[in-house]
């Protein structure tokens, strides 16, 4: 159980998630070519649900490094036991918009996940994800989100 709670803490600014970031990029109505952008931000765990001993959500606060709230995000958790990794899916949600990705994590202090979606300036947007725990507990994760549209 102790793995699980790291692997979901870590987890848990994968995003995912989120993707709530320091700037969001406005939308661009040119069909030129994909612009690359990147988030950073740090993701600090406000709330968990374990629905069983193998799935849990967790609701996380994106913020600055000077404690600005740039967003939120939801992560939902499938745990392995036997592998002792966790498949998970998150959405954000910022001032720019939404953003979806999945992401696999193990007992790695880094994450990589991937971005798949979203509305508003992360419409059509697809990249990565990488997420590096912060402290012990696993409640605060700093995350970088690249990602083009």
């Amino acid at each position: 159980m102790k793995h699980r709670n790291a692997i979901a803490a870590i987890a848990t600014a994968t995003a995912l998630a989120g993707t709530c970031a320091v700037v969001v990029p406005a939308a661009s109505a040119s069909t030129s070519a994909p612009k690359t952008h990147t988030l950073t931000f740090i993701s600090v765990q406000e709330a968990v649900h374990n629905y069983s001993q193998t799935i849990s959500s967790q609701q996380d606060r994106d913020v600055t490094k000077a404690g600005k709230v740039v967003g939120y995000d939801l992560l939902y958790l499938v745990f392995n036991p036997k592998t002792e990794t966790a498949k998970l899916n998150f959405t954000a949600v910022t001032g720019g918009g939404v953003v979806y990705g999945v992401a696999r994590a193990s007992s790695n202090p880094v994450i990589h996940g991937t971005v798949t979606g979203g509305t508003g300036a992360f419409k059509g947007a697809a990249g990565t994800i990488v997420a590096r725990n912060l402290n012990p507990s696993g409640s605060k994760t700093a995350v970088t989100i690249t990602y083009h549209t």
